[in-house]
């Protein structure tokens, strides 16, 4: 087969649920198996590739069958099918109804389609089964003509398609409703109409019940007329209402319309409703980040009334640690996710840790790796303890000014893994710079900075090392037990 040819049949493929919906039966797809001279003859020249239930009736088949071959009999049928191009009218034996359908590309079959009915447990046909197989032929006899699936459809009407079970309508050529199911006729109810479906213009029905001024999409109009294979949504002070049209032809010429449509009012609302929370989530998170830096530049006016060294440098620390945590806040509050993408985080925690450390030195720094996407609790940890380690790294290694002749650089680097044993997530993370070396003895490791590092630690379930590399320069290594799964 060319490109085109899998191209169709996937399309047909993804669309065949609602043919096998109306048809109370299910479907199967059989393609021809390319043999060459030698090929052994008692191999099928079929292959069952595809196999569609329908939600509105019984199931022929429970178990899987795509991959079976046929037997003689039916690889018989198939061939004469393929060969003719012809569909076959529903064959019955004993208690089983098959229909062959040729599926027809630019004028040549490409592929068979198979109607598979249980006659014993068939639905009694009244009035919306008749309808529904009817309108099941007139589609069977577009995919025999090349017709179905249609090129170019437009697929926008997103969340809330509809299919068969939430209504169907069957036009006219003209827009009149020619038939509408129990559901259908509950959302037009719904939507207001309260005269007769059977004979009514669609058009005018939707058309009355819009508010003067509402934006109205311009496929619209072709939906409700079934002129045009699309989809579109309409919203009334009652309900949001989605519709599909699918035009139906005999011949090349349209004799009319299917159209599906769904009432997805409580959809809408609920989306509604999760749009205000994460808009009010993500304000929050944006108060929160705009208190942190209040409370920071509060500390540092403080500190600047101060005449203690000492004092000004322990408020300057606390100023810069709510800084660091307002990054992370400010990060939530500008997205939808409630996670955190922390390589972004970390690359401006380098950047405005480098700034405010006092050092003589011009320090560059590099992320490599990726922290991946980090629950809020962690973020804000691991936040914390880079910010500690990359402060300490420039302050106490380039403190000055010297890096063994080298440039200034501090490196953060972080890798993903899995702990199957205890299902959890892993992050391994070092930072190393080059500069004099910086390993706190016992005795360091009482400042405020470390201690805060060693808690945070301990709180992720994770371990830290402080090590002096050759011929100059710290490396820190650790590792914690992430509290969340990686995806975003």
């Amino acid at each position: 087969m060319s490109g085109a040819d899998i191209d169709w049949l996937h399309r047909l493929v993804g669309d065949w649920q609602m043919v096998a919906d109306l048809a109370f039966a299910d479907l199967t797809l059989w393609l021809p198996v390319q043999r060459d001279d030698e090929a052994d003859p008692h191999v099928s020249p079929w292959f069952l590739a595809a196999h569609a239930r329908p939600s509105t009736g019984p199931n022929f088949y429970h178990d899987d069958v795509i991959g079976e071959t046929p037997g003689a009999e039916r690889a018989r049928l198939l061939s004469q099918v393929m060969e003719t191009g012809r569909s076959t009218t529903p064959d019955e034996i004993g208690f089983v109804r098959e229909q062959y359908v040729p599926v027809v590309r630019t004028g040549r079959p490409i592929a068979v389609l198979v109607r598979h009915t249980d006659v014993q447990n068939m639905r009694q046909q009244g009035g919306l089964e008749v309808n529904y197989l009817q309108i099941s032929q007139q589609l069977f006899s577009m995919i025999a003509e090349g017709a179905f699936p249609m090129d170019h459809v437009a697929t926008g009407v997103g969340r809330g398609t509809p299919r068969v079970g939430d209504g169907v309508l069957r036009l006219t050529a003209e827009g009149i409703i020619d038939y509408a199911s129990p559901n259908a006729v509950s959302a037009l109810r719904r939507l207001g109409h309260t005269d007769h479906v059977n004979g009514a213009d669609l058009a005018q029905i939707v058309a009355s019940r819009i508010a003067q001024g509402s934006t109205v999409d311009e496929t619209v109009p072709l939906v409700l007329t079934g002129r045009a294979p699309w989809g579109t949504e309409i919203e009334t002070g009652r309900m949001n209402l989605t519709m599909r049209s699918v035009p139906l032809t005999r011949g090349g010429e349209r004799v009319g319309a299917l159209l599906l449509l769904r009432d997805v009012s409580e959809i809408r609302r609920r989306e509604r409703e999760l749009l205000s929370k994460e808009a009010t989530i993500r304000e929050i998170h944006h108060r929160v980040k705009n208190n942190l830096q209040t409370v920071a530049a509060l500390l540092r006016l403080q500190s600047r009334r101060l005449d203690d060294p000492k004092a000004q440098e322990a408020l300057a620390e606390a100023g810069r640690r709510l800084s660091t945590v307002a990054l992370v806040h400010d990060t939530l509050s500008q997205g939808f996710s409630e996670r955190v993408d922390f390589d972004d985080v970390a690359a401006r925690i380098l950047r405005a840790t480098v700034e405010v450390a006092s050092t003589q030195a011009v320090v560059a720094t590099a992320v490599e790796g990726s922290f991946g996407w980090l629950p809020p609790d962690d973020a804000t940890h691991l936040a914390m303890v880079l910010a500690e380690l990359v402060h300490n790294a420039v302050e106490h290694g380039f403190e000055e000014g010297g890096s063994g002749g080298e440039a200034a650089r501090v490196v953060v680097a972080a890798r993903r893994a899995r702990d199957d044993e205890a299902e959890v997530d892993l992050l391994e993370v070092s930072v190393t710079d080059n500069g004099s070396g910086y390993a706190p003895a016992t005795s360091d490791r009482q400042g405020l900075g470390t201690q805060i590092v060693e808690a945070l630690i301990t709180d992720l379930r994770g371990q830290i090392s402080w090590e002096t590399t050759k011929p100059h320069g710290t490396v820190v290594r650790f590792t914690v037990r992430l509290r969340g799964s990686a995806t975003g």
